[in-house]
């Protein structure tokens, strides 16, 4: 008897799937969570150097649906491509370089960014942003990068959107607009389908 309750099949553990659990754990004031959290979407604070520039799109499945429950992480240097080196130096600096948010708040599901328009971190190198996305089904994150469709002479020059398959490269490109004085930049991660976006292996 002991022996069949041992045995007896729990299901998935917290460690085996993603779960709802990120939402909790690193998005908490985001959720509603009666703690804070450390990253959020504001990743340009006052003083930060470079255009201050909206990001913001869905992240999308194979039926092109947005899924209301992802969690998508940035990275990038400010508009002259620096890269914080320490908490003094991003306060200091008015840039987190960092920002975190998931897409359960939204009513569009979207995941935004007030942030700057990133620099060019190293010569030869178009400015981009890196991107993580998290979400149910993943047991691990996915990498991928957003590059400007402003910067086609820049874009045109860099090694790594170079070695991606010319036809899946605008995969990797986010739009430009402008409306109310707002310079908005709109990035869809589509996770599967004809439109997936280009992850990768890092």
């Amino acid at each position: 008897m002991l022996m069949s309750a041992l045995q007896t099949n729990f299901g998935q553990t917290p460690s085996q799937t993603v779960g709802p659990y990120f939402a909790y754990g690193l998005t908490a004031a985001q959720y509603g969570y009666d703690f804070d959290q450390p990253f959020d979407a504001r990743v340009a604070l006052d003083g930060a150097k470079g255009e201050r520039i909206r990001l913001e799109g869905r992240v999308i499945d194979g039926d092109g649906t947005p899924i209301f429950d992802a969690m998508v992480e940035i990275c990038q240097p400010d508009g002259t491509g620096h890269y914080p080196v320490s908490v003094e130096d991003a306060r200091e600096r008015g840039f987190r370089g960092f920002g975190r948010v998931g897409t359960g708040t939204d009513p569009r599901h979207r995941f935004i960014f007030d942030t700057v328009k990133p620099g060019a971190n190293a010569p030869g190198e178009a400015p981009f942003i890196g991107a993580i996305v998290t979400m149910r089904g993943l047991l691990l994150h996915a990498f991928t990068r957003i590059y400007f469709e402003d910067e086609a002479s820049a874009n045109a020059k860099d090694d790594v959107l170079n070695a991606v398959p010319a036809d899946r490269r605008d995969t990797l490109i986010a739009r430009r607009s402008v409306e109310g004085g707002q310079v908005t930049y709109r990035f869809d991660i589509h996770m599967q389908g004809p439109k997936e976006t280009v992850f990768f292996d890092v």
